[in-house]
């Protein structure tokens, strides 16, 4: 206070009014706040938005790579189960041809009024066998079908599994974006983001 009545401000009188106004009192419009963009968001604040967006479409993606490599396993069990009645089914078929030929070997050296009981059972072990062989072969068709989704599954599994690990790539990135604020690096993490939910679209068009 000086001897005139009025009120000199010191140096350290405009820090306590700063403080006491909670910072905001900046001089001229230029503190050390960061300025955000005018109608905008901040950089820290987009990548924020963008880093839980991307984790939620990856956490999807993962879902869908643990879904298909689960159906793999289970149609590559199934196409494993028609393979072993397949099996079956040839033994089966195999037994049958070896009863073919002892009858047929029994035929042929019996008498005569005992041939064609042995021929009669030649043609039923025949017919039998073609009903075996052909059932074995549907049951090998069957097997194959099952192998061929298992391998789509798996397939796809890998797609869904690149593309979850592109998009975990594109987080780190936010992540080092946040700490260091170099736009080449928010720039990056788009980039890798997008990427990564081309992936995803191949994964789900089964490319």
């Amino acid at each position: 206070m000086s001897g005139h009545g009025f009120h000199v401000h010191g140096p350290h009188d405009h820090e306590l009014e700063h403080a006491a106004s909670g910072g905001h009192g900046n001089h001229g419009g230029h503190g050390d706040a960061p300025e955000t963009p005018a109608g905008g968001m901040s950089m820290t604040s987009k990548i924020a938005v963008c880093t839980a967006v991307i984790a939620t479409v990856g956490a999807i993606f993962s879902y869908m790579g643990g879904a298909t490599q689960a159906n793999a396993g289970i149609y590559k069990n199934n196409a494993a189960i028609k393979k072993t009645e397949a099996s079956n089914q040839w033994n089966y078929f195999q037994s049958k041809s070896t009863k073919q030929a002892l009858a047929e070997f029994a035929r042929d050296t019996a008498n005569d009024d005992r041939k064609q009981g042995w021929q009669d059972k030649v043609a039923r072990y025949e017919l039998e066998k073609t009903e075996i062989q052909t059932t074995a072969k549907k049951l090998e068709a069957e097997a194959n079908r099952w192998d061929a989704q298992s391998e789509e599954q798996m397939h796809q599994h890998h797609r869904w599994a690149q593309a979850t690990t592109v998009l975990q790539v594109s987080i780190a990135l936010a992540a080092i974006a946040l700490l260091t604020k170099k736009k080449w690096l928010e720039r990056a993490m788009f980039g890798v983001a997008v990427a990564g939910l081309a992936v995803g679209a191949l994964a789900a068009f089964h490319i």
